[in-house]
């Protein structure tokens, strides 16, 4: 497994592009925009899936699976989600294909297998779940309604990059249906806190928890709440979105219950999700010049055993050592590979598990054993030592934890040293060529501006952070008055 990558610093796109690859994660497909996931990386997606998974079930949500394809009326009812993702929409016209009879040995689309009306393949599933809770939302005790689905969904995007934006993804989403107004925020408010949870404690990733623009909302949404990231090429990434759609899909599809007061009302909705873009995201902000770097939190293998030998006896010998560390360590909840390949010397194995970002690797040879020790090796500081193997599991439990920190650290801290609060204009552009990172600035509050800044700097406003402190000042663009700052960025 080849391993020479570009380097971050000469080429950060290359660098992505190529480490996605080389490291196993996944490739592009057949199918132009799409991906394969490959099993390590669909491996890591899956540690993703579980912890947010058990989150969800923990704030009392269930999971359920809508169709794939939504007929284009209801697809419209809601007009300005329709707007919103029609240029991005794929749909299908026709269910059958036939024999072509110019061009013998291949297929065409039966004219006579025309649909009676046009299919969305979803790009998000509002409208085929409204017009489903229609049917199971009469009364007030129908509420709250707490669901949420793992699926695919298809944007046609023309410009694509693997995880990061592709014409098919993997995501959760969530749809809520409640009683109140109230209810529907706190609902989208806990929602967004659920994944900063999870982005810090699982990924190492800090965040920025805070509101959209209007026009950088969801499409059909009253608010947008959401978490931005920053990767180490100083680009902004949103990692997760959460929405309060107040009754605007409740009235598109009539959606209406009996209160306890004996009144009819329209449902009060809430929608969120995070996709498979999250492993670009922690690719980005871990990963080095050496390959992937992985928090231990979601690393398919948090230790790997690399044992180094020259005849069968020794390699017995260290197997039986290795596999009663891996009990010991599974006795502690760490999970554990053997690496016991014979078609690969050590040395390839080390460049292989270090490419792909094991956190911890151990080696044992046959000194080791006569020693009662092994080499252990960390991947986040590429630092070696020799350790007793005697209680060697918590030792690692111990270390795993330690790793977990230090990446959240590091990144927390590179975060916050690419905040910058900006005053005027010129400023603004030369912190965003030079600098990078969030820039902290005052907005008159208009879209003209928030358009005319993005138009001339390729930033956009990422949020207006949760909990903002008032602060009066002037537009960094317009020099109107202002009672906030807000976060700009160049993004992903």
């Amino acid at each position: 497994m080849s391993k020479n990558l570009t380097s971050r610093a000469e080429d950060y796109s290359k660098w992505y592009n190529e480490l996605v690859v080389k490291a196993d994660l996944a490739e592009n497909s057949a199918v132009r925009g799409c991906m394969v996931i490959k099993p390590y990386g669909y491996a890591i997606w899956e540690k993703m899936q579980a912890e947010l998974d058990r989150m969800f079930k923990e704030t009392g949500h269930e999971n359920a699976y809508f169709p794939l394809f939504v007929p284009k009326s209801l697809f419209e009812a809601e007009e300005k989600n329709a707007e919103g993702f029609a240029k991005e929409c794929a749909v299908v016209t026709h269910y059958r294909l036939q024999n072509d009879p110019d061009n013998p040995g291949k297929l065409r689309v039966d004219p006579e297998a025309k649909l009676e009306e046009e299919l969305v393949v979803r790009p998000t599933s509002e409208a085929i779940i409204w017009n489903t809770y229609k049917g199971w939302i009469q009364s007030y005790r129908d509420l709250p309604i707490l669901i949420n689905q793992w699926a695919n969904v298809v944007r046609w995007e023309m410009r694509t990059r693997l995880f990061l934006r592709t014409a098919e993804f993997l995501w959760q989403e969530g749809h809520t249906a409640h009683a109140t107004k109230a209810e529907a925020l706190v609902e989208a408010e806990q929602m967004n806190d659920v994944y900063a949870e999870f982005a810090q404690n699982f990924m190492a990733i800090p965040v920025i928890q805070g509101v959209k623009t209007e026009s950088e909302r969801f499409a059909g949404a009253l608010d947008t709440y959401c978490i931005e990231a920053l990767m180490q090429d100083g680009k902004a990434l949103q990692a997760g979105t959460s929405h309060f759609l107040g009754q605007n899909f409740a009235k598109a599809f009539d959606v209406k219950f009996t209160n306890n007061e004996g009144k009819q009302d329209y449902v009060w909705a809430t929608s969120w999700g995070v996709s498979t873009r999250l492993m670009g995201a922690l690719i980005m902000t871990h990963s080095d010049d050496k390959g992937l770097v992985l928090p231990p939190n979601l690393a398919p293998s948090q230790v790997v055993i690399v044992p180094i030998f020259k005849t069968d006896e020794q390699f017995e010998l260290i197997s039986d050592k290795a596999q009663a560390i891996i009990e010991e360590l599974k006795a502690l909840g760490v999970s554990c590979k053997f690496d016991k390949r014979t078609t690969h010397r050590p040395g390839a194995k080390f460049a292989q598990h270090e490419l792909q970002g094991v956190p911890l690797r151990i080696a044992i040879g046959p000194k080791d054993l006569e020693n009662n020790t092994v080499e252990l090796a960390r991947r986040d500081t590429l630092t070696k030592e020799v350790v007793q193997i005697d209680g060697i599991a918590s030792t690692i439990k111990d270390l795993l934890t330690v790793i977990q920190d230090a990446l959240y650290a590091k990144a927390l801290n590179y975060r916050d040293e690419h905040i910058t609060k900006v005053d005027d204009f010129e400023t603004f552009k030369k912190v965003l060529e030079t600098k990078t990172g969030f820039i902290s600035a005052h907005w008159d509050g208009t879209p003209e501006t928030e358009q005319k800044i993005k138009e001339l700097t390729k930033a956009t406003i990422r949020c207006i952070p949760m909990n903002n402190v008032k602060e009066e000042g002037v537009c960094v663009f317009s020099g109107k008055p202002s009672q906030e700052r807000v976060l700009f960025a160049k993004a992903y």
